[in-house]
């Protein structure tokens, strides 16, 4: 079967999350948006596409920091609502420069950060 892009179940702004996943170890790197056009890129040219709602543009991850995501399989969820990108990812994935964006754990009614930013 075919791939069509246009069957998934984007939001009424035409946006679909994606998590962004560390090929091998699981790792759970980021979330952001994809339109249909970002996903299409991305399957072409194996470089995770996103696109940026308060820039309203695509996005390839480290086209400016160098911190890339080389797209290893790109998986769709039961609802077709959901996207679930295998990545190498070269770098930190968080634009605050850490390795995940998911550094803050709420931890007995209090929030700890885990991992602080990469020199």
């Amino acid at each position: 079967m075919t791939f069509d892009p246009a069957t998934l179940h984007y939001t009424s702004d035409g946006l679909i999350p994606c998590i962004a996943q560390q090929d091998g170890t699981g790792e759970v790197l980021m979330m952001a948006w994809m339109n249909e056009a970002a996903v299409e890129r991305t399957l072409a040219t194996e470089k995770v596409t996103y696109w940026s709602r308060s820039r309203q543009a695509f996005w390839v991850k480290g086209e400016t920091s160098g911190h890339t995501q080389q797209l290893v399989e790109l998986r769709v969820d039961c609802d077709r609502d959901c996207l679930l990108a295998i990545v190498r990812q070269t770098g930190p994935a968080c634009h605050t420069n850490r390795r995940s964006c998911f550094y803050t754990a709420i931890q007995d009614e209090a929030e700890v950060e885990l991992m602080k930013p990469e020199p």
